[in-house]
């Protein structure tokens, strides 16, 4: 029986005309076409896509993903990551919450998240047939079955020809490539559909391109598109960064490297987001089926001299980000240039399916009028050992970053400790430093911080990190 539309949903329809001039994205008028149809009203199929470490600039390795995603969807060019760390990443997708709130700090600390709290938990609640495809949080026993899904395939993470699985609750090993294992059963769960009419949700979640980024072997040796680095790989003075960056010895071949298997293990992650849209097609389901497609963090291919994530710099929070929705009026092909995250990813999913989660959340739907003005980006040291980033946190908005590094650090469950003293400060202007090449508070005065807005940015960020 169809549903109606959720008010949220209602208010898009005259929220998204605002949006839309800001933006450049005619969304009002799609929406507004699909919602004279009865099958926009109905509630759609979820199928969410979370690959592993996928930075922006990926383009080349996801050609299919784009062109069905982009091209009969909506691109967010302004996508981030709430924390630039595995866990408590997906824990922000699975409950739309920062990871001060729902309390997954580190990769350590998977049992903080409260289950009850999570879109899986209120979709299969609502009725909707459950599935977990891939990797699900790290520290997670891989013998424990997934709370709120009926059916599983979960991943030890490896590119294993033989990897080891929990395979709806038996662990075994699984011949094959793991993207192709993962796709295979996310396609096995599709083709249930034919026969079982309950709407359903699909978290498919392969660990490409996390390292070591070993490619299938169809895809060992293929050519990449060469890269010669940009203005951050090459920055000559890091004085003004901190003292890990100062230290970091990353190189441009190092990047080079990382960025070819990076591309070529993403190739495989294409051809299963290919896959599923033929499985659709074949189903009858493609319109009303709402279908995102975000990385769990980004990654610095050798930016400031750092080869990983975990920093307050772009290209580790700021990710690819795909949404398409047809039924729903998002199928157009557009480009909305909002500030969004992983936050906003289980209020959509609700709001698309009419369910009003009883929990609170940081995120907002994409399916209203909602633009943020800011957003936070926020991380903590695990544990107290020398070197690499002391735990931080950001205001980002699009012409602006402000960063706090403190004297915190949390152990394995994620329990902060720490003075919490301010430890160095970066403020970069986006505009026209878009590479994050000179921190304005480097021996800045007082009165320059003052005219630079800082300590109007900092209340803010504080304000942030408990609210």
């Amino acid at each position: 029986m169809p549903e109606p539309t959720s008010p949220s949903r209602r208010g898009f329809l005259t929220g998204a005309a605002a949006v839309a001039a800001a933006t450049a994205v005619p969304l009002a008028v799609s929406r507004t076409a699909a919602a004279a149809e009865p099958q926009a009203a109905a509630r759609p199929n979820i199928l969410l896509i979370v690959t592993d470490d996928q930075p922006k600039h990926t383009d080349w390795a996801i050609q299919k993903t784009i062109a069905w995603l982009g091209g009969h969807g909506v691109e967010y060019p302004n996508g981030h990551v709430a924390t630039p760390l595995c866990a408590p990443s997906r824990s922000s997708v699975f409950s739309g919450r920062y990871a001060h709130n729902h309390g997954v700090r580190n990769n350590g600390a998977s049992a903080a998240l409260d289950q009850h709290t999570t879109v899986q938990r209120y979709l299969q609640q609502a009725g909707y047939r459950t599935g977990l495809f891939g990797k699900y949080l790290n520290s997670w026993t891989l013998a424990d079955n997934p709370p709120h899904f009926e059916d599983w395939l979960l991943l030890q993470p490896s590119y294993n020809n033989s990897a080891t699985y929990n395979d709806n609750g038996t662990v075994h090993q699984i011949t094959g490539y793991p993207t192709n294992v993962i796709r295979n059963h996310a396609l096995d769960f599709l083709d249930r559909a034919a026969t079982d009419t309950r709407p359903w949700f699909a978290y498919v979640t392969p660990f490409a391109s996390h390292e070591p980024n070993v490619p299938a072997p169809k895809y060992a040796d293929t050519p990449v598109p060469p890269w010669n680095g940009r203005p951050s790989v090459t920055e000559e003075d890091r004085s003004d960064k901190p003292a890990y960056i100062q230290n970091a010895t990353a190189t441009l071949d190092d990047a080079r490297n990382l960025r070819r298997r990076q591309l070529r293990t993403l190739l495989s992650v294409d051809d299963a987001v290919q896959a599923f849209h033929d499985k659709l097609v074949d189903l009858g389901q493609l319109d009303n089926t709402l279908v995102v497609y975000i990385g769990d963090n980004g990654y610095t291919w050798a930016d400031h001299g750092w080869l990983k994530k975990s920093v307050p710099y772009s290209p580790s929070h700021q990710v690819p980000f795909y949404l398409s929705w047809p039924a729903g009026g998002l199928g157009s092909g557009t480009v909305d240039n909002r500030l969004v995250a992983n936050i906003d990813i289980a209020p959509t999913i609700l709001d698309a399916a009419g369910i009003t989660p009883t929990t609170p959340q940081d995120g907002r739907s994409l399916l209203t009028g909602y633009s943020r003005d800011h957003l936070l980006v926020e991380w903590w040291k695990q544990g107290t050992a020398a070197g690499g980033p002391n735990t931080w946190a950001s205001y980002v908005d699009k012409e602006r970053q402000y960063t706090e590094y403190y004297a915190l650090h949390t152990n394995a469950a994620g329990v902060v400790s720490g003075t919490g003293q301010v430890l160095f400060r970066e403020y970069y202007d986006l505009v026209s430093d878009p590479y994050q090449l000179k921190n304005l508070l480097h021996q800045a005065t007082p009165a320059q911080e003052q005219a630079l807005g800082i300590p109007a940015l900092a209340a803010k960020l504080a304000a942030d990190r408990t609210g």
